[in-house]
This record gives structure tokens, C-alpha cells and sequence, in this order.
């Protein structure tokens, strides 16, 4: 499986210019193909191949004085932005006629130089090296300093270095890795995601909430008015937005860690793991959209996956009409309606239920009747 490890840069003055060269370069690329196929779509022509766009807008336009500027960066940077347009093209298509499942895909747009993330990529035509100072040494910029975390555990297929909105360098090094199986463990455990609390586990342990972007709140409000003062266009203003999006980072950052640090904690102490398939860009269109997008669950979930493929965990997903909440863990009953502010419920049976606790106990008595392997074993736990 490939997977991506990123570590923060420190380029010198001189390699930061490069690397905003290198950045201008590639967005132009982008651009001039994007607009050569627009204008052949519009005037009625044939769709322009991948390899006649690659001759038109790097091979023959470097030999032109409005673009002869293009030969001062590698060009593998440029092929690689070609090839993210072809790519933006294909997803496009793919949704078009169905083979894409999910949401539809956009075409294409044009990438600016204000957008709040520029990055290129650079692959292993493209020679980058390690240094054994622990330097980063890429073609037509130099060694740039690294700041390294931990060991890349295989030889790096490509890195991708990116500015972001606050003014960080990143390398992001895409590394090919099998599997790294952990040691069998006893148990599993089904987990309800919501807002009171982060997450409630089948066994009854609740994590709470740490509301990242509630918590900086005054300090944004702070930033984002002292922006606003700022007259458009002024050096000021600059410095305001970059303060604004150096405040918005380090919520995402603490977001971040924090669901990396829990779910790493959860796939190493369970041997299965299962959540709701919520639907959270419906939850995003409420009254809650603040507090649904500040918690972060699609990104919690997604490294729930990706950490259970690589450990040899199961991780399964219960779908989002399966009513985990009104249902009785004990003798299976479900209620008839169940309004979010009944947090404790008697069944008829007489088992008293915490809301939170007995979803997660039908969640993980559901995934586990939903594998394979379930077949004839004992599903729901005991009471």
C-alpha cells in the first residue's frame, strides 16, 4: 500500500524564490493547457491528446520569448502538472458517464498564483536525493533543510513539496510499504461519533469533544477583525491574512494530531473496529454545520481505515439507516421515535440505556453480523 509521510521544510531565501518559480511555472502549464483544450472544444475541434498537449504547451512554447522561461525549472515539475490536468479530465469524464461513483466531479479550473496552496511534484525522473546530512535536494533549487520526525521506512517513489496558506514548506514523500500486522488482540469494539462526545466506544468508555475551532474562536475573531480594518491591496493586509491563516492552521493542526493519536490508539487495542457510515455533508446543511465540520469525523474515520488495512485490523462501516440509537441492546426492540435530547431510555424489557453506550453496542453487534467470518459465532455481546 502507498503511503504518505510529510515533514516540514526550511528553505533558504534564495530557495524559497526557486521554489516560487518552480510554482509559477507549473500553474502556468496548467493553465496554457487547460485554455489550448477550451478553445479547441469551443472552435469544434477533436479533444487534444496528452502527448500533442504536452508538445504544444512545454516542448514547443519554451522555444517561444513569451514562454522561454519554462527551461529555468526542472522539467519534470512541468510534465507533472500537465499530468494533474489530465488526470482533473479524466475524473471529470468518469463522472459524466457514471463510472465515478460519489459526488460529481467538477471540470477542471484555472489555478492562481492567490490560491492558498501551491505545490509541485517531483518524481524519481526527476532525481531527487537524500542527502546523507539529511537534506533534501531537489534539481534546479538545492539542499533544502528537513526536519525529520522519523525514518521514511522505503525509497520514495515521488515527493510533492507545498507551500500553504500560512507560508509552510512541506515535502510530502509517497512511499510504497506492505503490511505491518500487529499482534491478535481480544477485543472489538463499535464506535457512535457525535458531538456531546467525540466518541462513544461498546465499552462504555466516552471520549470527549475537544471543539478545536470553538476553543480559538476569541482569537480568531480577533484576527479576522483586525483583517477586515486593513485597506485591499496594502502590505498590512497581507500580513493580517497571513496571521488569519497561521490561527486557522493550528486548529487544524491540534485536529490533526488528535484524531491521528485516538485512532492509532483504538486500531492497536481492538482487532475489529466499527462506526456509522454517517453522511456528513447532509449534517453540514444544519444548524449544525459548525460544530459537525469542527469535529472532524471523515478524517478520523479515514485514518480508522487506512491504519486497520496496514495493522491486519477488521474495520467495517454500518450504514447510516440503521437505527443503532432507537434500538434496545438487550432484546433487540426498537422504539418508535427518539428526539436528540433524550439522552437515557427504559426499553420495555426493562434495560436502561445511555443513548450513546447502546448505539455503540448495536453498531458493533451489526458489523460483526455483517462479516463474513461471522457466520455461526456469537454476534451481539453479552449483556
Amino acid at each position: 500500500m502507498q503511503l504518505r509521510y510529510n515533514f516540514r521544510l526550511h528553505p533558504s531565501a534564495g530557495q524559497r524564490q526557486a521554489l516560487a518559480r518552480a510554482f509559477g511555472c507549473a500553474r502556468t502549464v496548467f493553465n496554457d493547457g487547460l485554455r489550448a483544450r477550451q478553445e479547441a472544444h469551443a472552435g469544434g475541434l477533436p479533444y487534444i491528446s496528452d502527448g500533442d498537449l504536452s508538445k504544444q504547451v512545454i516542448t514547443q512554447a519554451k522555444k517561444t520569448p513569451e514562454r522561454a522561461w519554462l527551461g529555468e525549472v526542472s522539467a519534470v515539475v512541468l510534465q507533472q502538472a500537465l499530468a494533474d490536468l489530465n488526470t482533473a479530465y479524466r475524473n471529470f469524464f468518469a463522472s459524466l458517464s457514471g463510472e465515478r461513483k460519489g459526488s460529481k466531479v467538477a471540470p477542471p479550473r484555472y489555478r492562481s498564483r492567490k490560491d492558498n496552496r501551491q505545490a509541485v511534484r517531483f518524481t524519481r525522473n526527476a532525481r531527487f536525493t537524500v542527502t546523507a546530512g539529511g537534506k533534501l535536494r531537489l534539481p534546479k533549487i538545492g539542499d533544502v533543510p528537513v526536519r525529520w520526525s522519523r525514518d521514511l521506512p522505503a525509497e520514495p517513489s515521488s515527493v510533492t513539496v507545498i507551500k500553504d496558506a500560512a507560508g509552510r514548506y512541506f515535502a510530502s514523500f509517497v512511499v510504497e510499504t506492505g503490511a505491518d500486522p500487529l499482534p491478535q488482540a481480544p477485543d472489538e469494539v463499535g464506535i457512535d461519533l457525535g458531538l456531546t462526545h467525540f466518541a462513544v466506544l461498546s465499552d462504555g468508555r466516552k471520549i470527549d469533544n475537544p471543539r478545536f475551532l470553538r476553543r480559538a474562536g476569541r482569537r480568531l475573531k480577533k484576527a479576522q477583525q483586525a483583517l477586515s480594518r486593513k485597506a485591499r491591496g496594502s502590505a498590512n493586509r497581507k500580513k493580517a491574512a497571513a496571521r488569519v491563516a497561521r490561527a486557522h492552521v493550528r486548529v487544524a493542526d491540534a485536529r490533526r494530531d488528535f484524531a491521528h493519536k485516538l485512532s492509532t490508539r483504538i486500531i492497536r487495542d481492538n482487532q475489529a473496529v466499527y462506526v456509522e457510515d454517517l453522511c456528513v455533508k447532509g449534517l453540514a446543511r444544519t444548524r449544525l454545520a459548525k460544530s459537525v465540520h469542527d469535529a472532524g469525523w471523515s478524517q478520523f474515520v479515514t485514518m480508522l481505515e487506512y491504519k486497520a488495512g496496514r495493522y491486519g485490523r477488521g474495520f467495517a462501516k454500518v450504514g447510516r439507516f440503521f437505527p443503532s440509537s432507537k434500538s434496545c441492546s438487550a432484546c433487540g426492540a426498537v422504539a418508535g421515535t427518539m428526539p436528540l435530547n433524550i439522552r437515557s431510555w427504559i426499553c420495555p424489557c426493562g434495560a436502561v440505556h445511555d443513548r450513546d453506550v447502546n448505539a455503540a453496542i448495536n453498531i458493533l453487534a451489526a458489523g460483526r453480523a455483517e462479516r463474513l467470518n461471522a457466520c455461526g459465532g456469537t454476534v451481539r455481546p453479552a449483556a
